[in-house]
């Protein structure tokens, strides 16, 4: 018998372990251990690959994480105003790259909708901006809880084929924001999206002086690349360089201009800067 023909099937194997972790509450916490010691048994034993241990240890632990353990906090949230006109939209949205948006009122405890980008992109190419208005675009938000479980806040999202939800907090207030990606992550691993640099890269070329970096790139190392004296004094990275002249962990899409070179956070989570974007603006036309 060959080797693979050892292999559980995965589709079976995770039909059959699933059905023993939903069992009633009071056996919960005895089949979540039972379960853990299945799974690294038959990842030691090589009867499923790495990859698929992972996932399923991911899917035992969505039961116990809560929203609060995943959610992009306040301080980082990228919203529209229902008062900002048709060019401030478009500005938002290409520099975010997000897709989905919370409108917001007063403030940002007043989330009066939700905003998708392509109703944004459709009505940009029907050629008459001057009529636009956010409110006929607006999706119902989604309110839920700090305190929900990710299983859950997944269920939730399948039943109301969102993809974001805004997280409140016990008196009411928008705590942040909850997406079906950081939902999934917990379970698959990260989810690569077109900022992301293969592992095997440090920086990429754009063209036009343009470059993408990873945030981790040392600023030691970054000088004798690009034959500059920056100070590591106060920080060692990309990423710490922004943080320092910011004052604060940046959201993705901002930037900063220093000593002749535009650093932009093009990837971003709730603690730290992944890609950074540079452009050389000696080098930019005036």
């Amino acid at each position: 018998m060959s080797k693979e023909s050892n292999k559980v099937p995965t589709s079976g194997l995770f039909r059959k372990l699933l059905a023993k972790f939903f069992l009633p509450k009071r056996n919960a916490l005895d089949v979540k251990k039972q379960l853990a010691e299945q799974f690294r048994s038959l990842k030691d034993s090589k009867l499923i690959e790495p990859e698929v241990y992972s996932m399923l240890v991911g899917v035992t632990e969505v039961s116990e994480l809560q929203v609060r353990d995943i959610m992009i906090p306040r301080s980082q949230m990228i919203v529209l105003d229902r008062e900002d006109s048709i060019e401030e939209l478009i500005k938002i949205v290409i520099e975010s790259g997000h897709s989905r948006f919370p409108v917001i009122g007063e403030d940002k405890d007043e989330v009066i909708g939700i905003f998708l980008a392509k109703d944004l992109l459709r009505h940009s190419f029907s050629g008459d901006k001057s009529n636009f208005n956010i409110n006929n675009f607006l999706r119902l938000p989604v309110f839920i809880p700090e305190s929900m479980k990710l299983d859950k806040l997944l269920a939730q999202f399948r039943e109301s084929r969102s993809h974001l939800a805004v997280v409140v907090d016990e008196f009411g207030g928008v705590s942040g924001l909850a997406t079906i990606e950081d939902v999934l992550e917990q379970i698959v691993g990260d989810i690569d999206d077109e900022h992301d640099i293969e592992e095997k890269d440090i920086l990429i070329s754009l063209g036009n002086d343009r470059y993408k970096i990873k945030a981790t790139y040392r600023i030691d190392e970054f000088n004798d690349y690009f034959d500059l004296t920056f100070s590591d004094n106060d920080y060692d990275t990309l990423g710490g360089l922004m943080v320092h002249h910011l004052g604060y962990l940046p959201r993705q899409g901002e930037q900063i201009t220093f000593q002749g070179f535009k650093f932009r956070a093009v990837k971003v989570d709730r603690r730290r800067i992944h890609i950074v974007e540079l452009e050389n603006m000696h080098l930019v036309p005036n």
